[in-house]
C-alpha cells in the first residue's frame, strides 16, 4: 500500500516539476520553475498542516484515509485529462498548479492519519523495524524508482525517435500513475486493514474538546517536552540538508562539469542513501543509544553537505550525496521511532502531523529556496593545476547549509544525551562491536576513591598502609581495601586467581576479576564513598587491562568494557602509579621469603608488557594520574601522595562539609597518637594545624 502511494507521489512531484522546467530556456528561469512547482506543494502545509493533525486524532483513521485517498485519485485523474481536452498551454499550467495545491492539502490530511494508526497495528518491540520499512518504501526505494523510471521513459522516447500521443508522454504517463496509486490505496485500507478504525476511549474524551483548544494543547505538548521538541527540530535539520543539496542539484552538476544525467544520478543517489541509512543502519550500530544515534546522524547529514561544497570531481559529489541520504535517513529512522515510544494515542495525530507534514515542508522549502538563491548567483572558474574548479553559490550554499545542520545536530545531541560522561567514540566503536559503553550509575557520591596501581613489588602496600595512618591521624573515615580478595566472595576468588596449582584460562581470569571487581564495588567502595570516606584500594581496573590485557594479550577494549560493566562506570578520583622496573620488583618479592604466587611467577617479558601498559595507561589520562618512581625513598612518595591529595580532600570539604573530620583530641588525651603537626606535615595540610 505504502509502495504504491509513495511512488505514485514521487513520479507525481517529478514530473510537474520537469514539466515546468522545460518551459524555459533561461538558466535562472529554469531553476526558478522547476522550484516554483515544488513550492506550490508548501503553501497548503504552511496555512492547513497543523489543523490536520487534528482531524486525524478527532476522527476514524481508516475512514479518513479511504475518503482522502479516493480526493486525491480524482484530483490528481484530473491533469492528464485537462492537459488532453485543452487547447491552452496557459490553461493547463494554471489547472497542474490548482490540482497539484488540492492534492497536497488533502494530503495533509492523510498522513498524520496514517502515522497514527501505524503503532496501534504492530507490537512496540516492532516499532523500529516496522519504521525501517515504512521510510525505506516512502523517502528510500520510491523516489528511485520514480526517477528511473521517469528518466528511462524519457531516454527511451527520444532515442526512438517514434511519435507516442499526448497521453503516453513519459510526463503524462507519470501523472496517470500518480493518479490510480491513490485508488489502489484507497481500496486497500477500505477492505485489508479494518483494525486501524475505531477510537479509543481517550481520543473519545479528547474530541470532547474544540477544534481550537486540540490543536493549543498538540503544540503545547511538543513545545513543553523537551524530548520531543529535540527529535522534532532535529528531524527538520536533517531533511533541509538533504533539500538543499537536492535543490541545488542541477547547478551543482553544471559546476562539476557534468550534463543532464548527472542531476538524476544526484538525485537518485541522495534517496539511495536514505534508503541505505534506515534499512542498514540499526544493523550497523546495533545497541547503540537510539538518543545519541538520533544526534549523531543529523551531524554526518551536515557534514556531508560541507563535503559537497568542497568536491570538485562527479565521483566525490556522489559519495557526499550519498552520505547526506544515509544521515538524514538515520536521523528519521531513530527519532521517529523514539517519538512512538514517548507520545499517547490521543496525541499522536497532531504531532506526527508537526512531524510529517514539516518533514515535507522542510525538505521542499529547502529545495525551492537553494534553487532559487543558485539561481541568483554567479561562479567562476578556478585552476588548480590538473583539477579546474568552479567557485560558486552553490558551494558558499552547501557550506553554509553545512555547517548550520552541524550546529543543530551537536545541539540535539546535547539535549538528547541519555548516557553522560560516557565517551562518545568509544561508545560509537563499542557499539559497532557489540559491547556499547554504559553510563555511570547514579549514586550520592561524598567521598574520595584513591587507588594505588603499580607491577609486582613497587610498594603499593606500604603506601597504602601510610596514607590510611596518616588520614585515620586527622580523623577522617577511612577504608583501606584491595582487589582482588577484600570481601568473603573475593577471596575465594583471589584463591583461585594466585593458586599456581590449578590456573584458570585468560578469558576466565578476566572473569573471575570482574566478578571480584563487581562485588567488591557494590559492597566496599559505593557504601563507603557515600557516607564520604576516604576508600584506598590497592589495584582496580587498570590492574585488569594491564595484566590480563597486556599481560595476557587479550582485546584491552573488551577488558575495559567488562570492567566499566561490573563496576558501573565508577572510576577513581587519584590513580597513583608506582613505577618500577620488574627487575628490581621481582627482587623485592623474592626478598620477603614468601613463596611467589601464580602472576608473580609470570615471565620477565609478561612483567615488562605490563609496566608499559600502566605507563599508557596514565599517559592518557594524566589529569587523574600520579606517576611516581617507587625506587625513591618511601617518605618521599608518601609526601608526594599526600600533596597531591590535598586539593582533593579540600574540594570534598567544601563539596560535602558535613563530611569533614572533627577536630583531633589533644595530645595528652590520646597518648598513642602521633602530634597533629607532624599530621599535617606529613599530608601537607596546614587546616588541622590553625585547628589545633
Amino acid at each position: 500500500m505504502l509502495g504504491a502511494a509513495s511512488f505514485g507521489d514521487w513520479i507525481g512531484l517529478l514530473a510537474t516539476a520537469l514539466f515546468a522546467y522545460g518551459q524555459f530556456e533561461n538558466p535562472a528561469a529554469q531553476g526558478a520553475a522547476f522550484s516554483g512547482t515544488i513550492a506550490v506543494r508548501l503553501l497548503p502545509a504552511l496555512l492547513l498542516g497543523p489543523i490536520a493533525g487534528v482531524l486525524a486524532d478527532r476522527f476514524d483513521r481508516r475512514y479518513t484515509m479511504v475518503i482522502t485517498d479516493l480526493l486525491r485519485f480524482v484530483i490528481y485523474l484530473s491533469i492528464p485529462i485537462v492537459a488532453i481536452v485543452s487547447e491552452s498551454a496557459a490553461i493547463t499550467v494554471t489547472w497542474i498548479t490548482i490540482a497539484t495545491f488540492l492534492g497536497e492539502t488533502v494530503t495533509l490530511i492523510w498522513i498524520p492519519a496514517k502515522e497514527a494508526a501505524v503503532p496501534n497495528l504492530i507490537p512496540k518491540s516492532r516499532i523500529e523495524i516496522s519504521n525501517q520499512l515504512t521510510l525505506v518504501t516512502t523517502y528510500g526505494i520510491t523516489p528511485i524508482m520514480a526517477a528511473l523510471v521517469l528518466s528511462a521513459f524519457t531516454a527511451g522516447v527520444q532515442q526512438s525517435g517514434v511519435t507516442v500521443p499526448d497521453w503516453a508522454e513519459p510526463v503524462q504517463l507519470a501523472l496517470w500513475i500518480n493518479a490510480f496509486a491513490r485508488l489502489a490505496t484507497a481500496l486497500v485500507v477500505f477492505f485489508g486493514i479494518k483494525e486501524i478504525g475505531g477510537k479509543s476511549p481517550d481520543r473519545v474524551k479528547a474530541a470532547e474538546q474544540s477544534m481550537t483548544r486540540q490543536f493549543l494543547d498538540g503544540w503545547k505538548y511538543i513545545g513543553s517536552t523537551p524530548l520531543v521538541r529535540g527529535l522534532v527540530l532535529g528531524i527538520f535539520g536533517a531533511f533541509a540538508a538533504g533539500g538543499v543539496v537536492i535543490g541545488a542539484a542541477r547547478t551543482f552538476a553544471t559546476s562539476l562539469g557534468a550534463g543532464e544525467a548527472a542531476f538524476y544520478l544526484l538525485f537518485g543517489v541522495i534517496f539511495m542513501g536514505l534508503a541505505l541509512g534506515i534499512g542498514l543502519g540499526p544493523m550497523i550500530v546495533k545497541d547503540l543509544s537510539r538518543r545519541r544515534w538520533f544526534g549523531m546522524s543529523i551531524v554526518l547529514a551536515s557534514g556531508s553537505v560541507m563535503f559537497l561544497g568542497f568536491a570538485f570531481h562527479l565521483s566525490m559529489a556522489l559519495v557526499g550525496a550519498l552520505l547526506v541520504g544515509a544521515g538524514a535517513g538515520m536521523a528519521f529512522l531513530a527519532g521517529t521511532t523514539l517519538l512512538y515510544g514517548e507520545i499517547a494515542d490521543e496525541l499522536r495525530g497532531r504531532v506526527f502531523a508537526v512531524v510529517q507534514i514539516g518533514v515535507r515542508m522542510v525538505l521542499l522549502l529547502a529545495i525551492t529556496l537553494a534553487g532559487i538563491l543558485v539561481g541568483l548567483g554567479s561562479s567562476r572558474r578556478v585552476e588548480l593545476g590538473p583539477v579546474h574548479v568552479d567557485v560558486s553559490s552553490t558551494r558558499v550554499l552547501l557550506l553554509v547549509a553545512g555547517a548550520i545542520g552541524i550546529w543543530v545536530g551537536i545541539g540535539s545531541f546535547r539535549q538528547m544525551d541519555d548516557k553522560r560522561g560516557v565517551a562518545v567514540l568509544a561508545d560509537l566503536w563499542g557499539s559497532l562491536r557489540g559491547r556499547p559503553l554504559s553510563p555511570a550509575e547514579s549514586f550520592v557520591r561524598a567521598g574520595i576513591f584513591v587507588v594505588f596501581e603499580g607491577g609486582e613489588g613497587a610498594g603499593k602496600s606500604t603506601q597504602v598502609t601510610r596514607l590510611a595512618e596518616a588520614l585515620q591521624a586527622t580523623g577522617r573515615d577511612v577504608v583501606v581495601t584491595r582487589e582482588p580478595g577484600a570481601t568473603p566472595v573475593g577471596s575465594r576468588i583471589r584463591g583461585l586467581v594466585l593458586d599456581k596449582s590449578e590456573s584458570p584460562s585468560p578469558r576466565a581470569e578476566a572473569l573471575l576479576y570482574a566478578a571480584d571487581r563487581a562485588h567488591h564495588v557494590a559492597t566496599v567502595v559505593r557504601p563507603a564513598l557515600a557516607r564520604g570516606a576516604v576508600v584506598i584500594s590497592d589495584r582496580y581496573v587498570d590492574s585488569s587491562l594491564a595484566y590480563q590485557g597486556a599481560g595476557r594479550t587479550l582485546p584491552v577494549q573488551e577488558i575495559s568494557w567488562l570492567s566499566a560493566w561490573a563496576t558501573g562506570g565508577l572510576k577513581p578520583d587519584l590513580v597513583v602509579l608506582l613505577d618500577v622496573d620488574p627487575g628490581v620488583g621481582l627482587t623485592r618479592v623474592d626478598s620477603r621469603g614468601v613463596g611467589a604466587d601464580r602472576l608473580e611467577s609470570e615471565s620477565r617479558t609478561f612483567h615488562e608488557r605490563v609496566r608499559y601498559a600502566f605507563l599508557d595507561l596514565a599517559a592518557a589520562d594524566p589529569k587523574r594520574y600520579l606517576v611516581l618512581d617507587a625506587a625513591r625513598p618511601v617518605e618521599e612518595i608518601t609526601e608526594a601522595v599526600s600533596a597531591r591529595l590535598t586539593g582533593l580532600l579540600s574540594a570534598m570539604d567544601a563539596a560535602h562539609p558535613e563530611s569533614m573530620p572533627p577536630p583531633p583530641p589533644a595530645p595528652s588525651d590520646v597518648p598513642d597518637a602521633p602530634p597533629i603537626e607532624e599530621m599535617a606535615e606529613l599530608l601537607g595540610d596546614e587546616e588541622p594545624r590553625r585547628r589545633s
